[in-house]
């Protein structure tokens, strides 16, 4: 069943919108939250690893991971040197990833909460493709325990492992995935590739929308 098949039930008592990100006056700081969510072994731990080896040690912070039996639940903080100031504020960011496995989605919805940008990772393998489906459908209901629509939260999709033979076409993920036209990117998060770019969506459209609101 595709996500736009499972969506026909609409949300009830949704709020527009996210709650402010963490503004601390005082020192003139905006701590942002960036989760990364998607199915199971999809890429997310290895976009967050690459992400952390790659950034200036002095603007970023230790990489904690949590374990659980199959997959880790990884994060860090970092203050992106290109960004500037918001209103006069600086802008720092907490990246998190969620645990895929769907017996852990208290933790998932825990880690989701005062979000206030999404990276949804996809595993572009054709065998993974019904994982995607679920795990997107997934986040949304989530969302809704916290009065959100996905549409309102800064959104950007990802088709990782783009680099193997058995991978979809992407106008086809587009098709079932980004239902809203959100910023997608190609991606082969081992070697690096669309990582970066990715992360540079997702900061423009939470800066962004932080400017609104302030």
């Amino acid at each position: 069943m595709t996500l736009q098949a499972r969506r026909i039930r609409p949300p009830v008592n949704i709020i527009e919108g996210l709650t402010m990100p963490n503004i601390d006056v005082r020192n003139r700081l905006i701590n942002c939250k960036i989760t990364y969510y998607g199915t199971g072994l999809g890429g997310k731990t290895t976009n967050i690893q690459y992400i952390h080896n790659k950034i200036d040690p002095s603007y970023k912070g230790k990489l904690v991971s949590l374990a659980t039996k199959t997959e880790r639940t990884l994060f860090f903080d970092f203050m992106p040197l290109s960004l500037g100031r918001i209103k006069g504020f600086k802008v720092t960011f907490n990246i998190c990833t969620v645990p895929g496995q769907s017996f852990y989605n208290n933790s998932r919805k825990l880690l989701l909460k005062g979000t206030d940008g999404i990276v949804f990772v996809a595993d572009s393998q054709e065998h993974r493709f019904d994982a995607n489906i679920d795990s997107l459908y997934n986040l949304q209901e989530n969302l809704e325990e916290y009065n959100v629509k996905l549409e309102n939260v800064p959104l950007v999709i990802q088709y990782n492992k783009r680099d193997l033979p058995n991978v979809l076409p992407v106008q086809e993920l587009r098709a079932e995935l980004n239902l809203y036209g959100v910023p997608d990117h190609e991606a082969v998060a081992v070697r690096g590739t669309g990582v970066f770019e990715t992360l540079r969506s997702v900061i423009r459209l939470v800066s962004e929308d932080i400017r609104k609101r302030l």
